[in-house]
């Protein structure tokens, strides 16, 4: 049995040699040896490896911060053998190679990655970079992140005979890693890959340029919520010296469509030079990363749009902790003079309400985007409306009739309007606006209001008692309320769409003279302290009137 035993051992070796020897080799399956022997002038099979790792949206840093390093007389080539390359290291490929060689040398390597939104840069995705630092030889290979490979991360692999020229090396890397960076200023937004949770690298994104008379909001409100996002570095030396801290939270909350999302672009728009990392649905898994991102190239925004969707949701995280948690922990552990701005989003303050409570702290600024009042609804039609033959008692009549909805309900309105004329071939008129205005507010389109994030009274979005925002059986109102909120001064009598027709009113609160909102009184009335407001009202109580 013994001797069978051997000359089985025996034959199953010569058989794997034979199979071995049958596998097709490159007459020039040596150079990558030949070649890293020749340039460190010693045998590369026997220097050790040093691996650094570069996270993928970092990678066209890295390939600047090489190219910047290893000087104008480095030489670069890439390396030959197929697919199997990409499954072994520059560890493994000089071993397979002093027995089987099947790596020679061959052109690197490009691939054309974004530098901002309309930049690329060809970047060397697979090459071998041979150079020397000090006089000493060192060689580089440096390979983009391939999730199909199963490489998650960018790598930068190190051959030297030397460590501490190695070390040197790899320390510089890092130094200037930390400082320069094409993400710094940009507005991007990260993104996943298809194999994992691993950051697949970014998006760049155009700034947006939006003023603030594109913004239509509450008196007072988009200057609140502008000087605490931005105002606060101005005063960076006296806060840092008096031991405060600048990384601040902003929480947006109100029903879809107010201008939440709308806010945060005027915020992006008004922070040129501000590194903006936007977070939304899947990719608020990546809050830690996008925290040291901001941290990295400061001052920043993180944008987390509609965090109510992760306030429970532990399908992205990493451990038994809602995601929240893990994007308010993520807040918390930056340090206390980083000049970082979180600002969350959400439709569904009840939600997240619960998280902020179990981790105070992180917000100190918490704003309600409210559906508009009737004067907002008026600036809106004529924000949206801007160069259409509309006159002012039009917009106020229509303002007047549209209670409870939202801009984008107002956006979708004046669309309506533009189409109705182009369908009977005639120019935009105050018939076609009210008309648009009866089909949008008829029972009939309660969803498409819906949709549109508006309900009218009563329904979805209804911010008054009875309404289903944000729930029937939540507060309105959990954050403190602004100064105030606009009363609308009693019912209106519907008026008739008919083309061409023209409005004509009393003196009111806006639009030139004319009556916001088509009654026969002044317009919109004063506006009513806090103590008073809508959702502490009595129920019976009557108009209130200007004058």
């Amino acid at each position: 049995m013994g001797d069978d035993t051997a000359r089985f051992v025996t034959d199953f070796g010569t058989m794997v040699r034979l199979v071995q020897e049958a596998q097709p080799q490159s007459a020039r399956g040596r150079e990558l040896l030949d070649t890293l022997t020749a340039h460190l002038g010693t045998d590369a099979g026997g220097v050790a490896v040093v691996l650094e790792d570069v996270s993928a949206h970092r990678f066209v840093d890295a390939d600047i911060v090489l190219t910047g390093l290893v000087g104008g007389d480095a030489r670069l080539v890439g390396i030959g053998g197929g697919d199997q390359r990409n499954h072994m290291s520059l560890s493994d490929m000089l071993q397979q190679s002093q027995m089987y060689p099947n790596f020679p040398l061959a052109q690197p390597d490009y691939a054309n990655l974004p530098i901002g939104p309309d930049e690329q840069r060809q970047t060397v995705a697979f090459g071998l970079r041979l150079f020397e630092r000090g006089g000493v030889a060192v060689a580089l290979l440096q390979r983009r992140a391939e999730p199909r490979f199963g490489r998650q991360t960018a790598t930068l692999e190190v051959l030297c005979a030397e460590p501490g020229v190695t070390a040197a090396l790899l320390a510089e890397f890092r130094r200037r890693m930390q400082t320069e960076s094409v993400l710094k200023g940009q507005v991007l937004s990260l993104a996943g890959d298809d194999f994992g949770q691993q950051t697949a690298g970014v998006t760049f994104h155009h700034r947006p340029r939006i003023t603030a008379a594109d913004v239509i909001l509450p008196e007072g409100l988009l200057a609140r919520v502008t000087e605490h996002a931005l105002g606060i570095a101005a005063h960076r030396e006296a806060l840092v010296a008096a031991g405060q801290h600048l990384k601040r939270g902003i929480l947006l909350y109100g029903p879809p469509g107010t201008g939440k999302t709308h806010t945060v672009r005027f915020l992006l728009g008004a922070s040129e030079g501000t590194t903006a990392i936007l977070l939304s649905g899947g990719t608020l898994a990546h809050v830690g990363e996008a925290a040291r991102m901001a941290r990295a190239l400061q001052p920043s925004i993180v944008v987390l749009e509609d965090c109510d969707l992760i306030a429970e949701d532990r399908s992205f995280g990493h451990g038994p902790q809602p995601l929240l948690f893990e994007v308010l922990d993520a807040m918390d552990g930056l340090d206390a003079d980083a000049d970082v701005t979180f600002v969350l989003t959400t439709n569904r303050v009840d939600m997240l309400e619960r998280a902020l409570a179990q981790r105070p702290g992180r917000v100190d600024l918490a704003i309600e985007v409210p559906l508009p009042a009737e004067t907002e609804r008026a600036a809106l039609l004529r924000l949206y409306a801007a160069g259409l033959p509309l006159t002012g008692a039009g917009i106020g009549v229509a303002a007047g009739r549209t209670e409870g909805t939202t801009a984008s309900f107002t956006r979708e309105l004046v669309r309506r309007t533009v189409l109705a004329a182009a369908l009977q071939g005639g120019p935009v008129t105050d018939g076609h606006l009210l008309a648009a205005v009866e089909e949008l507010m008829s029972d009939g389109a309660a969803l498409t209001r819906r949709l549109l994030g508006s309900g009218g009274p009563g329904g979805e979005g209804d911010p008054r008692p009875g309404g289903s925002y944000p729930d029937p059986s939540f507060p309105a109102a959990p954050f403190p309320a602004g100064p105030g909120h606009l009363r609308s001064a009693g019912s209106y009598t519907p008026m008739p769409a008919t083309t061409g027709q023209v409005f004509t009113g009393r003196p009111g609160f806006a639009d030139g003279g004319y009556s916001e909102d088509g009654f026969s009184g002044e317009g919109v009335d004063a506006v009513v302290p806090p103590s008073e407001s809508r959702e502490d009202a009595p129920p019976d109580a009557g108009p209130r009137t200007t004058g």
